[in-house]
């Protein structure tokens, strides 16, 4: 019997059948639904996209941007002669030489800090360096009867009120100016600049006094290899194959273990460049799920609503003997072909912009976006906005299951169960789980993805418990005479009452807002006003020993007042952290950054000023054992070492381990001299370096007295480079500006989801506002009162959702202030005045303006059909 009654059962064929009928109807409902569902796949999908090509156009256009197949760097010393014969054998070789120095207008005595780049004849090797007469490089930095010439940025010039004949000092030489650079090539592969560039060859290098024995000098050896042992043919770009680069790395690695020298083929021209656009890309992913998210809202109001008007077709099809799994599968249907035209409209908004950011980036990235439809980026707008959907729309699809045949003949105003059944329960959480484990396995940096994903869960669980206490809270309070707040206040509690859609859609927008917005005023707070007083105002670099007693006399005549700090100053590459090279190391990302390219290191007798032990002891005066050193402590943690582990680094060429003997807290915010090691005195004694030195007002100083004392430091010692802090200070500051309105333009995606989620409701809600105004307009209602009381309605649950989004997005925001960057954070109430009237407007304006719609139906339309 029971096989026969299954036989009769309709199908999975049958319901889509009714639900491409009903779809027939139109979509007016679902709207706010395709649209919400349509932005968030557009970010995410768009976002990956612009994120595909950039990293395409890196990978394009290697050779290019590395100024070779393979390009090797050394910090201090040139390659000593097996190593650069190992290089000439292997192909064509370039040698640069990069550094920064002062450059002084001789006529105003005006200088300013440059980035220094000295060519060899061989120099570009790929590529092209383009000056704005259209000359060649080498023809315009040669000699000259007074000097050498070089070719400069136009910034250079602008700085120093200059122009193409005039002359430049630097170090002890004089330069003419011949031309600008109009763009260079290879600049990409070269990191930050803090300076204009300033172009001049190796022999005017080498004149200036500015290579000095330590002197922080990057030599650079492009190799473009030659065809030997190519089995295969070169392609139309004449490039040698990957396999032979990874042979020649591998060679030279196996050959000089101590070079220390940092190795990057064309494969990673610019990993610099390719880890900020990878940790952009997670950020704004993380953006456009958070609309998504919000958005996810808007679908359960969506269906929610949809659900509500259909209550007399499911109440028919289970009069008729449909199962409710049948009536499940037949809106599940009709939900997912919504869901997809909402992902449809996304993936193409998403495909389009790669091409739009190709445009834009044009003139601001000096790589070409690679324009192209990516599937697999779309795939995952695609599987996003698909488990989004779903998310959201399974748990009231779930109740649907359980609408009763009476609600065909009776009005009921709930939905009868709360809790649809354990499958739908459980395919809910399923979702949800599979959306989080894409969110952290996709990411660039889990840790931080995990952290979002728990906070965002951790928000939207807290929002939902918000709206019902504010619901139940609205219960209990006491009988109110005024006509308006007990309008209100019933409004906030009712069956069906919009509380908490408002709630969540506002609140997580919000919160988003009220985070990024602090964060970026304490970055700033922290660069502009607790940095800049704490930094020094000069940091001086290669001093060199035998100018360093004259130098500190110098300080002391010109600036008696101030505190002058100095420390010897080598740079040095880790190598080995406990006997392990460090390319094998997976280091956490925030604590990477130590094992890649060279850092700066220095010894002292003494716990150095800034630091503070917090394990192990300091070496004793005149120590003379096996090396130590003295690693910061929680880079340390980070990197699993601890006291007694030994650490490699590779200074000169030389590999020098030494055991960690304690480790200290250091005060990075000062900018002070900080080092993450420092060893004993005896590991570098006899190596050749020079000295750093600050200069530090406590009382502020003017500018002119600043720039007074660099213009006679420079005099008396042409080769030391002083860096003014401000300078430095205000350039990120700028960066950091930037970022900022990138960061605000991605994350008003969210505000606009939130926005649009609030509208749907409001409008889902349009039905019984209708009955409610005109049954109480019938009474005796004015317009005014009943404005007055959605006003107050609307006003309420702003004020309320202002107030989570500020204490919710001021916690994210110190978790990631102070946790995860290290810094002091404070509480910055504009943020707060302004998210509380954001949610002010937006609440109030949306309400009134459906609500204003409300009161002016005709009552005997509405009355007739009640």
């Amino acid at each position: 019997m029971s096989g026969a009654q299954s036989a009769n059962r309709p199908g999975v064929m049958l319901a889509l059948r009714f639900a491409l009928r009903e779809l027939r109807g139109g979509v007016k409902g679902f709207y706010v639904f395709i649209a919400c569902i349509a932005l968030g796949v557009a970010a995410i999908a768009g976002v990956a996209s612009v994120s595909r090509a950039l990293t395409e156009g890196i990978a394009g256009e290697g050779r290019t941007i590395l100024g070779g197949d393979i390009a090797f760097s050394v910090v201090h010393r040139e390659l000593d002669s097996d190593e650069r014969a190992f290089l000439d054998a292997e192909g064509a070789v370039s040698s640069i030489a990069t550094m920064r120095a002062m450059a002084r207008a001789p006529e105003t005595d005006d200088q300013a800090l440059v980035e220094v780049k000295a060519i060899d004849d061989a120099y570009p090797l790929f590529g092209a360096l383009e000056l704005t007469s259209g000359g060649d490089v080498h023809a315009l930095t040669g000699k000259n009867a007074t000097g050498y010439d070089a070719v400069v940025d136009e910034a250079l010039l602008v700085r120093l009120d200059l122009g193409i004949g005039d002359t430049i000092d630097i170090g002890r030489i004089t330069l003419t100016v011949r031309d600008t650079i109009a763009n260079e090539a290879d600049k990409l592969a070269g990191g930050v600049d803090f300076g204009p560039r300033l172009m001049v060859s190796l022999d005017a290098l080498r004149a200036s006094g500015l290579l000095q024995p330590g002197s922080l000098v990057r030599w650079h050896y492009r190799l473009k290899l030659n065809r030997a042992n190519e089995t295969a043919s070169l392609d139309a770009t004449d490039m040698v194959s990957d396999t032979r680069l990874e042979g020649v790395i591998a060679e030279a690695r196996e050959k000089f273990p101590t070079a220390g020298w940092r190795i990057r083929s064309r494969a990673n021209a610019a990993p610099g460049l390719q880890r900020s656009i990878r940790r952009f890309t997670q950020f704004l992913t993380l953006v456009g799920l958070t609309a998504l998210v919000v958005g996810g809202v808007g679908v359960a109001n969506a269906v929610r609503a949809f659900l509500d008007t259909k209550r007399p077709v499911i109440a028919t099809f289970k009069c008729l003997g449909a199962p409710g799994s049948f009536v499940f599968i037949v809106y599940l249907a009709q939900i997912t072909m919504l869901a997809g035209a909402g992902i449809l409209i996304g993936l193409v908004l998403g495909a389009i912009l790669p091409f739009a950011a190709g445009i834009a980036l044009e003139q601001v990235l000096p790589v070409q976006v690679i324009n192209g439809i990516y599937p697999a980026e779309l795939g995952l707008g695609l599987i996003y906005g698909l488990l989004t959907a779903l998310a959201f729309a399974l748990w009231p699809l779930g109740r649907a299951h359980d609408v009763p045949p009476s609600a065909l003949f009776r009005d009921q105003p709930g939905e009868g169960k709360a809790w649809p059944r354990k499958r739908y329960i459980a395919a809910t959480a399923a979702t949800v789980l599979a959306l989080a484990i894409l969110a952290v396995a996709l990411a660039y940096d889990r840790y931080i993805a995990l952290i979002y994903v728990g906070a965002s869960s951790t928000a939207f669980v807290l929002l939902v418990l918000v709206g019902r206490g504010i619901m139940a809270a609205a219960r209990k309070i006491p009988h109110v005479h005024a006509t308006e707040w007990r309008l209100a206040i019933a409004n906030i509690h009712r069956p069906g009452a919009l509380t908490p859609s408002v709630v969540l859609s506002l609140g997580l927008g919000l919160t988003l807002l009220v985070a990024l917005t602090l964060i970026d005023g304490n970055l700033r707070q922290q660069l502009g006003t607790t940095i800049a007083q704490k930094a020094p105002s000069f940091f001086f670099v290669d001093i060199q020993n035998t100018e360093k007693p004259a130098f500190d006399a110098l300080l002391a005549r010109e600036a008696p007042e101030a505190i002058r700090q100095g420390a010897p100053m080598l740079r040095g590459r880790l190598v080995k952290l406990k006997g392990v090279s460090t390319e094998d190391i997976e280091a956490p990302p925030s604590a990477a950054w130590v094992l890649r390219g060279d850092r700066g290191i220095t010894y002292a007798e003494t716990v150095p000023e800034n630091s503070r032990l917090v394990a192990g002891e300091w070496w004793g005066k005149d120590y003379s054992g096996e090396p130590l050193v003295s690693f910061e402590a929680e880079l340390a943690g980070e990197l699993g070492l601890a006291i007694g582990d030994t650490v490699t680094v590779n200074v000169l060429g030389r590999e020098i381990t030494a055991r960690i003997a304690n480790t200290r807290i250091v005060e990075w915010e000062s900018l002070a001299i900080n080092f993450v090691m420092v060893f004993s005195p005896n590991t570098f004694a006899g190596a050749p370096h020079s000295h750093l030195a600050t200069v530090t007002w406590e009382e502020p100083v003017t500018t002119a007295r600043e720039i007074d004392l660099l213009k006679a430091v420079t005099a008396a010692f042409p080769t030391v480079t002083g860096v003014r802090v401000k300078d430095a200070i205000d350039q990120v500051n700028a960066l950091v500006a930037q970022l900022a309105w990138a960061i605000r333009a991605a994350s008003s995606i969210t505000l606009i989801s939130s926005i649009m989620v609030l509208a749907g409701a409001l409008a889902a809600g349009h039905k019984s506002r209708i009955h409610d105004a005109i049954i109480l307009k019938t009474l005796g209602a004015t317009r005014a009162r009943l404005i007055a009381a959605y006003a107050i309605e609307y006003a309420a649950l702003g004020l309320v959702t202002a107030l989570f989004g500020v204490i919710a997005g001021s916690i994210a925001a110190w978790f990631v202030v102070a946790r995860l960057m290290d810094a002091s954070f404070t509480i910055q109430p504009a943020a707060a005045v302004a998210a509380a009237v954001i949610a002010l407007v937006l609440s109030v304006s949306l309400g009134l303006i459906g609500t204003w719609r409300v009161l002016g139906e005709k009552p005997a339309t509405v009355l007739r059909n009640l």
